[in-house]
């Protein structure tokens, strides 16, 4: 099934997206995103005008996709700007127009008039297909401008009418983009006729991505690094040719003018108007391996219990940032709330802690402690971002399946040694449960005794406080294998890093 999934990618990257750019006279240079490309280009192929919206979290790659796709052919192109008001949004609105080739732009009275004032445009291209590219479209939405009214007349009112048109908006506030475009309620109620919600590479596709830029890593680095940079391709675009890992990382985040050094603050600020909030929420799951409870997130971070602490939780969410979910046999109002972005776990361990300003702050920490600790809770979240890798290698990738961590607290008068904390667990519609046990090693990992008893007691804990009849099967997720002695048939299945860098078959 391997061979069979990369012959199929062989023949998308050979042969159809070729044909498909010669139709449309595009040449195409990228890695990945083959599926999100062949939308794109189909779009162009409708008898009907298309309105399409990409959205992702912030520097995945988004508008490199749709520009280079299209390789800039658009019969007009505008990015809306960070921070600004609206009179300097339809100032510089006026300027793309122009730009574009509307002679007699003006700055716009209203966004009616910016829009009219774009169909006027448009009316004037001789393009069978006229591509219209709005980046960054939430932050056109300032206060009190009616932009999100006049997008719709514009749809509705004229686009839509015509059989030539294709729009394409793109937003990195990716709850804006769902909040008010895709479950808009009003006049664009069902209008979008194609979505894209672009995710971040995989383990795989960060693979490809070094290769275009002839940077040879182990797998075991690209895994290590995937830990501090996640799926985010612009990370991934600072790493030189040349320098280890190590010193890639100083290079990126802890030198003097380090490009990454203050993204983090960059990063909040441009998905949300008021970052104080969501950044409390995700410092305190920083401090919770397995997530915490909506309670337990209000006693730490001592926000107000309201309505804007819901659409906090919400929006983090949707953006990627946390995932939610009940433990297996409660109830959803029990709901846990774990960081997932590997990226906010990287700074609140390192960079938040380089009070000294060390410009080798990573290569000076590699053999403490603390790294061991945050490598162990990193390589979980990189785990559970290919949870269909792993489904994969199972051979249970088409079975209906919910992934929970588990935790298991006792009563005072309950025996303390029965607390069991379990990394991964994967319940099956087929009866069977998976128990993930997740160990970032350097070498073969070697099970010992003490492990086997812990693996044992594991089992028992589901079995009992899960509530469940599902068979338990267990499994170990591993950097490279497992040494066999008297205690490793204690797992049944072993899956290691080279399985997480699996092609995902369609």
């Amino acid at each position: 099934m391997y061979k069979k999934n990369i012959l199929f990618r062989l023949f998308i990257e050979k042969f159809v997206l070729p044909l498909q750019c010669q139709k449309h006279k595009i040449i195409i240079i990228m890695v990945g995103r083959e599926r999100e490309i062949a939308e794109l280009l189909a779009l162009c192929d409708s008898n009907e005008s298309q309105f399409c919206a990409v959205f992702g979290r912030r520097r995945v790659g988004k508008t490199f996709l749709v520009r280079e796709t299209f390789k800039n052919r658009f019969a007009f192109y505008h990015t809306g700007l960070a921070n600004a008001t609206k009179k300097e949004q339809q100032a510089e609105f006026k300027e793309s127009l122009r730009r574009y080739g509307l002679k007699k732009a003006r700055i716009p009275r209203s966004w009616y008039d910016a829009f009219h004032q774009l169909e006027a445009l448009l009316e004037q291209s001789e393009d069978n297909k006229k591509i219209i590219f709005i980046d960054e479209l939430p932050w056109m939405d300032s206060p009190n401008s009616n932009f999100i009214s006049a997008l719709e007349h514009f749809w509705n009112g004229w686009a839509n009418m015509r059989n030539d048109i294709v729009l394409i908006i793109c937003g990195s506030a990716t709850s804006w983009m769902i909040n008010n475009i895709l479950n808009n309620h009003g006049g664009l109620y069902g209008r979008i006729t194609h979505q894209i919600h672009l995710q971040p590479f995989s383990l795989y596709e960060c693979e490809q991505y070094l290769g275009t830029m002839n940077i040879s890593l182990s797998r075991k680095e690209i895994i290590e690094a995937y830990m501090i940079l996640g799926g985010v391709p612009y990370y991934w675009s600072y790493m030189q040719r040349g320098m280890s890992l190590a010193q890639n990382i100083d290079n990126m985040f802890f030198r003097a003018g380090a490009p990454l050094k203050n993204e983090f603050t960059s990063l909040y600020r441009s998905l949300f108007r008021r970052p104080e909030g969501y950044i409390a929420i995700v410092e305190a799951l920083t401090r919770r391996k397995s997530g915490m409870r909506r309670e337990e997130i209000l006693k730490d971070t001592k926000l107000d219990d309201n309505n804007t602490f819901v659409r906090q939780l919400t929006e983090l969410e949707q953006c990627g940032f946390i995932r939610s979910y009940h433990k297996i046999g409660q109830k959803k109002k029990d709901t846990l709330f774990q960081l997932m972005d590997n990226f906010t776990l990287f700074y609140y361990q390192y960079i938040q802690t380089n009070e000294l300003n060390d410009e080798h702050y990573w290569t000076n920490t590699l053999t403490n402690a603390r790294h061991n600790t945050w490598a162990g809770l990193a390589f979980e979240r990189v785990c559970f971002q290919h949870i269909e890798q792993i489904k994969q290698k199972l051979g249970i990738l088409g079975i209906t399946s919910q992934v929970y961590s588990f935790t298991y607290r006792p009563q005072i008068e309950e025996d303390p040694e029965w607390a069991v904390q379990i990394d991964m667990l994967i319940d099956r519609k087929d009866g069977i449960i998976n128990l993930c046990e997740i160990k970032y090693a350097n070498d073969d990992f070697l099970t010992t005794e003490t492990e086997e008893r812990q693996m044992r007691k594991r089992i028992s804990c589901v079995q009992q406080r899960a509530k469940t009849k599902h068979s338990v099967h267990t499994v170990l997720i591993t950097t490279y294998g497992v040494v066999n002695n008297t205690y490793s048939h204690i797992f049944q299945k072993i899956i290691t890093a080279n399985d997480l860098f699996l092609p995902i078959q369609t």
